[in-house]
């Protein structure tokens, strides 16, 4: 990296635009998050604010190595999905517990806990993905798997007793219970924020004193503070509309506005805000830190062999779309456990992406799309149908998943000729958040503004907003001076 770049970097400019960015990247991707579920969905916001990040951070290095780290913390950021938070949510908003003090502040409390766990994971795989170190796949085998019992030691000391019947919960629980409300009848949740937390606090052991990765255990407490902040400050703004309805009333404080706050869906207004402030802190925690960032790392040692790769690849493509739309009688029903629980799910890809060449591309494109086209299919064309099954087969999921195989395969070829993560990202980028977002607009309903608004027109307006300024800066910031980069 020459000294123009690392001015520019580190520029008050550079980071106004970075944050930006990727605010608006990983608030789209967050909001879209909503509608496709816990750890599957967490990565669509994974994949667009790590290609948002080292598309601004790292332009310069090789795209193997930025896809790798972007992949690293889009399937890292998963791991969070495992975890109970609607009634940890509804602590702080619910109609019963309207201006309860108490709720409001243990509600945000547990939300800041579980809100670091989720990003405090994809900033840690984010920091080991850019820092000096090589982590290599024998050593992510052996890793999850401690992590992953380590996180049921956790689960066992934090998250235990739980016996709901005879109304025994754990000492530390941030779902609803009966100290709130002692004479409801309540259907209290398993929590496991306690195994996911002890596993967090290992790993960051693990790469700051073991590896002695200075960015990598930076960034686990930057994403941690930014998810903390994340989803306490997001939700705050459904807090306050649940507490203060009259303010959006006619004759309110905002009533002039009242017919557009009608449709307001909140709940995806907390998903999008959550995005949108952890996606600045990250890309604020890793400007104050790229003095750490490996610029002269260019290795791309692949020590996977294609065939074992591509084999990991098909199992685990395979685990996750049984368990995410089969269900398999007798054993089968074991395969569920494969997304139940996000560090199991992590392992075998994080295994290729540190290894492989193919991995990451795959991965950030195709993989983590195709549960999102599935079941963007399946609701549009047979829960609540309104597309033709033999449309929806091919606009919905056979087109998506050709485009981003062949672009996927295009990118390895890329790779093979030295391109530049500046080119590499801004491709990835422009593709996957129209993907995204056009997945997202028939899951809307065409919730465009010159239709009838519903409840999904603010939140399809928001993105439609973002998604244009997203595409904006990919092309300003990665398709400007290409050549002149990948010269470099």
């Amino acid at each position: 990296m020459n000294r123009t770049e690392s001015n520019r970097r580190g520029s008050i400019f550079h980071l106004a635009a970075a944050m930006m960015v990727t605010a608006m990247a990983a608030g789209m991707g967050w909001g879209i998050r909503g509608q496709y579920g816990h750890e599957s969905g967490a990565m669509i916001a994974g994949s667009l604010a790590s290609l948002s990040l080292v598309l601004m951070f790292i332009p310069w290095t090789s795209s193997l190595k930025a896809a790798r780290a972007a992949a690293m913390m889009a399937v890292a950021i998963g791991i969070g999905g495992s975890m109970t938070y609607g009634q940890t949510l509804g602590l702080t908003h619910d109609s019963e517990l309207a201006s309860n003090w108490q709720a409001l502040r243990w509600g945000m409390l547990g939300l800041f806990i579980k809100g670091g766990i989720w990003i405090g994971f994809g900033g840690a795989f984010l920091g080991m993905g850019l820092g000096g170190k090589r982590y290599r796949p024998w050593e992510m085998a052996l890793l999850l798997p401690i992590l992953l019992g380590l996180m049921f030691a956790g689960i066992w000391l934090l998250n235990s007793p739980f016996d709901p019947e005879n109304r025994i919960l754990p000492p530390i629980y941030f779902s609803d219970s009966w100290d709130f409300e002692p004479d409801a009848d309540l259907n209290p949740r398993r929590e496991m924020w306690g195994g996911l937390l002890i596993a967090l606090l290992s790993l960051f052991l693990y790469v700051r004193l073991f590896r002695q990765d200075r960015l990598a255990g930076r960034m686990a407490i930057i994403g941690f503070i930014a998810g903390g902040f994340g989803f306490s400050g997001g939700q705050c703004v459904q807090a306050f509309y649940h507490w203060n309805p009259e303010f959006f009333r006619e004759g309110g404080t905002l009533g002039n506005y009242a017919d557009y706050f009608q449709h307001v869906n909140w709940w995806n207004m907390m998903e999008t805000s959550f995005g949108m402030i952890f996606g600045a802190i990250l890309a604020l925690g890793l400007w104050l830190n790229h003095h750490l960032i490996a610029v002269d790392e260019l290795e791309e040692t692949v020590s996977l062999s294609p065939t074992f790769e591509i084999g990991l690849l098909m199992t685990h493509f395979v685990l996750l779309m049984n368990a995410e739309f089969l269900e398999q009688p007798g054993w089968g029903i074991y395969l569920s456990y494969y997304i139940e629980y996000g560090l199991l799910m992590s392992a075998i890809p994080l295994i290729g992406i540190t290894g492989g060449r193919f991995w990451p591309y795959l991965m950030l494109l195709p993989v983590i799309a195709a549960p999102i086209s599935g079941k963007t299919l399946y609701n549009a064309c047979y829960r609540e149908p309104f597309i033709a099954p033999e449309t929806g087969w091919l606009i919905l999921l056979a087109i998506p998943m050709a485009v981003l195989v062949t672009v996927a395969t295009w990118l390895i070829c890329r790779s093979l000729k030295h391109q530049s993560a500046k080119s590499f990202a801004s491709i990835s980028l422009l593709l996957a958040a129209w993907t995204y977002f056009l997945l997202n607009t028939i899951q809307f309903h065409y919730g465009w503004p010159w239709n009838e608004w519903t409840s999904r027109t603010p939140s399809q307006t928001i993105f439609g907003i973002f998604i244009i300024i997203v595409t904006l800066a990919a092309f300003g910031y990665g398709m400007g001076n290409r050549k002149q980069t990948e010269a470099q």
